[in-house]
């Protein structure tokens, strides 16, 4: 929900003004040996190995056995 701030003038009149959104700053590092990217190059890592299992499992060949068919 969103967070409304009102103010009453000294006439009784009612000013309405648009809540005003903190500001959020990211330091964390997101270039170069970081936790953040590390957990990202592990993730895909075993995507691929996932994958090349399934291929091995599918054709009967390794990743190679199949790039040499494929020529």
């Amino acid at each position: 929900m969103s967070q409304r701030t009102t103010t009453v003038e000294d006439g009784g009149r009612l000013n309405n003004f648009a809540y005003e959104v903190p500001v959020y700053v990211d330091t964390e590092e997101r270039v170069g040996f970081t936790p953040f990217a590390e957990t990202w190059n592990g993730r895909f890592a075993m995507i691929g190995f996932v994958l090349l299992l399934a291929i091995e499992l599918a054709t009967g060949k390794g990743l190679i056995g199949v790039l040499q068919s494929l020529s």
